[in-house]
Formats: C-alpha cells, structure tokens, sequence
C-alpha cells in the first residue's frame, strides 16, 4: 500500500483535478506546473499547456525547473516569441485559465512575488512578476495554488505584484482588468473562493481529515467560513501512483533522488 498522501500532494491533485479537457492553461512553474502537467496524466489529455517563454502545447516528460527549460521547447507544438505570447494569445482572450503560485496572497486574491519586508531592505528578494500580472490581468479565471500558514495567507502584502481583486468589491472591474480574477485559491488544507459580493477569499471547502477550526488560526486574516462546508474527495491511489512517477522521473532528469 503507498504511503498516504503528504500536505503538498493533496494540494497539487486537487488543483489538477480544476483544470478541464481542452482548456488553455498558462502555466506558472513549481506547484502550478506539477498540477497542470498531472491533470494531463490523468483526466486532461488535451489540455494546452503555455509557458510564458513561448512554448504552446508543452507536454513534458518531468517537470521543468525554469520557463527556459528545454524540456518545454522541444515537447511543444510550437514555440513563439515572446512578444507573442503575451500579445496575441494572452491579451486577445485566448487563455482559459492561469494557473499560479505566490509568496503571498492577501484576502481579495492578490499575490506577492516580488519582495518579502520593506521594498528598500527586503529580508527575502523573490523572483519578481514575470508574466503574472498580465495573466491574472487577461485570463479567463485563474487558480492560485499556495500552502496554507501566515507567512503566505497574510492580512496585508508585503508588496502588490499581481492583482486579485484589489481591495474589494467591483474595484477589479474599475480598474479594466477583463478577466474574472482568482476564482479558487487551493491549499494543503482545503478550497478558498471569492465571495460573490465582497469578493473577500472564503473557506468553501476542507481536505479530508481537516478540523476547519484550525485554519483561521493559520490565515492572516478573520477568515470567513462557509456553512456548509464541504469536504473534498481524497486522492485516490491512481492520482498519488501517477503525481508520483512524475516526480521521481523529474528528479532522475535533474539528477537527483526523489525523497
């Protein structure tokens, strides 16, 4: 029998299992990438995958460790520039969802990856926007995928790099962003979704074995709690056996053993 499922790996299928056969998916790397490149394993075959270096229809034998990777490039369909990327396919509506991680995500989904304290003496420098802001901008939704503590579910962010809906309320669609904005952010720990009115991130729903009582002591704001809550299906032994391969065939191509 396989081990039961660590706090990342529930994390990772239940993103994968959001995503839909023959959607558009631009990609962030890390857990984003993992849980796209699962839901094409498992339940997704024709889902597109797009990585901000230009790669279109990425299906990747492992995961790739950058957007440079050339894993991307030589398993895509075709490979564009940059330029195009961004305004052909992303800006002109074409992308169905965008798939991304943060440092940070505040109440109303917006996300941090720029810098963590004081901009002018950062105690941690982050790799910066990329295409973030412009995928959350243009996308038709997007998922955000995070750990569930106070170090990333924070009251107020250290820096805003990529807009969720901003502080509230319809300021997403005042300021012109055309896409619906984060619809779902998931964590180890369960489902958070925008509340239709306020558009302040709510628990919707739990992982298995969760106590929902313990989850606003590990978010940095008074979370609110839907009635009723729901729980979400367990992953199953496929999902884990598949996640699985695929990391340890990820760490034989990086040259590592998967622990």
């Amino acid at each position: 029998m396989s081990a039961a499922a660590t706090r990342d790996e529930r994390l990772t299928i239940a993103a994968a299992r959001a995503l839909r056969d023959g959607q558009w998916c631009f990609v962030g790397i890390g857990l984003p990438s993992a849980a796209a490149n699962l839901a094409r394993r498992l339940h997704a075959p024709n889902l597109v995958l797009v990585y901000e270096s230009g790669t279109i229809g990425s299906k990747p034998e492992y995961l790739p460790l950058s957007i440079g990777d050339g894993e991307l490039a030589e398993t895509a369909d075709v490979v564009v520039s940059v330029p195009e990327i961004f305004a052909y396919w992303l800006q002109a509506g074409r992308i169905d969802v965008g798939f991304l991680g943060a440092a940070q995500v505040d109440r109303f989904g917006n996300l941090n990856s720029t810098v963590i304290g004081p901009w002018k003496t950062p105690t941690v420098r982050l790799p910066g926007a990329g295409g973030a802001p412009e995928i959350a901008a243009h996308a038709g939704e997007v998922i955000v995928l995070a750990r569930h503590d106070p170090r990333t579910l924070v009251g107020r962010l250290d820096f805003t790099t990529t807009a969720g809906f901003l502080d509230g309320g319809d300021a997403r669609e005042r300021a012109g962003l055309r896409g619906r904005g984060p619809t779902r952010v998931f964590t180890d720990l369960g489902l958070l979704e925008p509340d239709p009115v306020t558009r302040e991130l709510t628990l919707t729903a739990v992982q298995p074995g969760v106590d929902a009582a313990e989850i606003p002591g590990r978010t940095g704001w008074p979370l609110r709690i839907a009635s009723p809550l729901r729980v979400m299906e367990p992953a199953t032994s496929h999902e884990l056996a598949v996640l699985r391969e695929l990391k340890a065939r990820t760490a034989r191509a990086h040259g590592r053993t998967e622990r």
